[in-house]
């Protein structure tokens, strides 16, 4: 097959991995392989998000489109996603988007009674669907020791007398259409440095000039040894690419002291999501929707390929 030379097989390698959070390496690809998992990431993983609000009753300090708004960007629990239908696709309820293959309904009904004011929260929500409910940030990984910080996320305060009262429909969707429904709070990636010192030339340095060079870089990348006084590379993947380290190098007229490159096929993300859904699993559906786009552009070349065998057939006939 044509191209085949050109084949990779990329690795991966898991640093650290919690529920809202992975670190993990990405090697043997290249630049625009790592972007484009890090963009599907951030806005074409679909999870679910309150679409619609219908409003019973409102008497808080907020608007309606206020608290509608606010609702949207709670995250909600969206393991299902993948296997829910867009509400445009859905030939169940002919794209209204409110049955149980392609929406959620959750309700909300609180009313303040006493002087104490009342925090309405995203506990408050009640969904029709189990596996679809507001995001719990009281497990303990979250790091929240406060209790005051287990109460949900607020949606409004009420005072005596005031009630909010309203009706919620959750859809499928993806980052792109709107920031709601993007999974992901943070995805980055850099280039694995690799950090090379000339020990030789490092040796006619003073203890004074050593130092300068490890103070040179504004992150903790070098350190010298308390027993060898040499300077060491102490973390490498703090560097930032800023340059400094290689400009105080060529101030001294010490070019070549310290020398730094990117490896061009080695990547370190990482991921940071919303709790809609696990980190571990949110690189998992972003590899899953690539493979969809890939598999659709393949489609789409086979088809043009056999339009225009067709039309030179075609062509070869009128002309016979």
């Amino acid at each position: 097959m044509e191209g085949a030379s050109y084949q990779r097989f990329p690795k991966v390698k898991i640093r650290e991995l919690k529920d809202d959070y992975a670190k993990f390496e990405l090697r043997e690809t290249d630049a625009s392989m790592a972007n484009a998992l890090r963009r599907v990431m951030i806005a074409e993983v679909p999870t679910i998000a309150i679409d619609l609000v219908e409003i019973e009753v409102n008497s808080s300090v907020l608007n309606d489109e206020f608290i509608a708004h606010r609702l949207g960007l709670i995250p909600l629990t969206s393991e299902r996603a993948m296997s829910m239908r867009f509400s445009r696709d859905c030939d169940a309820c002919d794209g209204d988007g409110q049955c149980e293959f392609c929406s959620v309904e959750f309700h909300l009904r609180a009313k303040c009674i006493n002087d104490q004011t009342l925090d309405v929260t995203s506990k408050d929500l009640y969904s029709s669907d189990h596996t679809v409910v507001p995001v719990d940030f009281s497990d303990t990984s979250s790091g929240f020791d406060n209790p005051e910080d287990q109460r949900g996320i607020t949606i409004v305060k009420l005072r005596k007398g005031q009630e909010l009262r309203l009706r919620a429909i959750a859809r499928k969707g993806i980052g792109k259409d709107h920031a709601k429904w993007s999974p992901a709070a943070t995805v980055t990636f850099m280039y694995e440095p690799e950090i090379h010192i000339n020990e030789e030339m490092m040796e006619t340095l003073s203890l004074e000039e050593k130092t300068s060079v490890v103070e040179s870089s504004p992150t903790k990348v070098f350190g010298i040894n308390p027993h060898t006084q040499q300077v060491e590379v102490v973390d490498p993947e703090a560097y930032t690419y800023d340059d400094e380290v290689l400009k105080k190098v060529e101030a001294m007229g010490k070019p070549g002291l310290v020398e730094i490159y990117a490896k061009e096929d080695s990547f370190i993300f990482t991921v940071e999501s919303t709790g809609a859904v696990k980190a571990s699993q949110l690189v998992l559906n972003a590899i899953e929707v690539l493979k969809q786009k890939l598999d659709a552009v393949r489609l789409s070349e086979d088809t043009v390929e056999a339009d225009d065998q067709f039309g030179e057939l075609g062509a070869h006939m009128r002309g016979g």
